[in-house]
């Protein structure tokens, strides 16, 4: 039935524990570092499979963040639906594989696993195609799911803009929002043509304390906010005055690295030079590597040099979660 792509299996070892290990215990780490436990993350939305060049990878933002945490030695949890079909059935395992927790996973009878057609344009740039009408369109937990959600406290709630294309979903969010217990709510704008509104990136602002996006997003929502295309330190000031609970915002930058601001400051990291493969989910990883390396005490800046090493390597291989080389670890023990 599938045999008109090939699915990636990807290789899962015991780098989590390494990683994790060193992120905890390394010397460079700012002084004011405490943290002893496992990070508990919940990401919300899209699981679907990306097809690249007739190969099939797990992807959509929130698995991709998810799996990116959970190789970086938190324990991640996803809120999505799949379908009661092979595909479901082949990412339900493949989440496991990834040592997501699965428990919040919904299997939808009348939709199908969602899948993104993507082309990849010069540099690895991608172009998706977006199937609607799919099972993560469709995020409806019944009320023992979100008691269970709700009676867990949560380091981080991650959240994007593509999942609220659907009106169920979007009532789905909000009462996670307004419900969740969560120490911080991270929203990825994560813009796909045609698949959002101003309303929903409005709502989504007032909601989060951390906010990640691209210098193509940073353009469109200052234009939709502002009316005016206001450079990126002019769009952080701006924004966190708007929005207060908002305390770092991260711009993304492609190879010319990232911007991050907090407490008025904004500073630019640059990346080294890479061959890139493709850049589907390079923005997933470095948020997966922000938010790991915040919250385990890394400074705002360590923490996006930390992300930007993660975004970088996956923007030179295949896929949005190619295994981590031993070279990566290397480079994010000693980052």
């Amino acid at each position: 039935m599938f045999s008109f792509f090939n699915f990636l299996y990807p290789v899962f070892t015991d780098q989590t524990t390494i990683i994790h290990k060193s992120i905890s215990t390394n010397k460079n780490i700012d002084s004011h570092s405490s943290h002893i436990k496992q990070i508990k993350a919940l990401t919300f939305g899209e699981a679907l499979f990306d097809i690249i060049k007739g190969t099939a990878y797990p992807g959509g933002a929130p698995l991709n963040l998810a799996a990116h945490l959970a190789k970086l030695g938190a324990k991640p949890a996803l809120i999505t639906s799949v379908g009661k079909d092979e595909l479901g059935k082949i990412l339900l395992a493949r989440a496991e594989e990834m040592k997501i927790d699965t428990s919040y996973i919904l299997t939808d009878e009348n939709k199908p696993t969602g899948t993104v057609n993507v082309e990849l344009k010069d540099e690895g740039v991608p172009i998706f195609t977006i199937n609607e009408g799919v099972a993560w369109d469709a995020i409806n937990p019944d009320e023992e799911i979100f008691k269970d959600v709700l009676k867990e406290k949560w380091d981080v709630f991650c959240f994007g803009t593509l999942s609220q294309r659907s009106e169920a979903n979007r009532r789905s969010l909000k009462r996670l929002l307004l419900e969740i217990r969560a120490k911080h709510f991270f929203y990825d704008v994560n813009l796909r043509a045609g698949f959002y509104k101003k309303e929903w990136i409005l709502y989504s602002l007032e909601h989060a304390t951390l906010l990640k996006m691209n210098e193509e997003e940073a353009v469109t929502v200052s234009s939709l906010l502002f009316d005016t295309i206001y450079p990126s330190k002019v769009l952080c000031r701006l924004l966190t005055e708007k929005y207060p609970k908002i305390s770092v915002v991260c711009i993304t930058k492609g190879p010319e690295g990232a911007a991050v601001y907090h407490k008025g400051v904004y500073e630019e990291i640059k990346t080294t030079p890479i061959d890139v493969e493709d850049t589907v989910g390079a923005g997933d990883a470095f948020s997966a590597g922000f938010l790991y390396a915040c919250l385990s005490g890394y400074s705002i800046l360590k923490a996006t040099s930390f992300a930007c090493i993660l975004g970088t390597y996956v923007a030179s291989k295949p896929g949005a979660v190619p295994e981590y080389s031993q070279e990566l670890i290397k480079k994010l023990e000693i980052a």
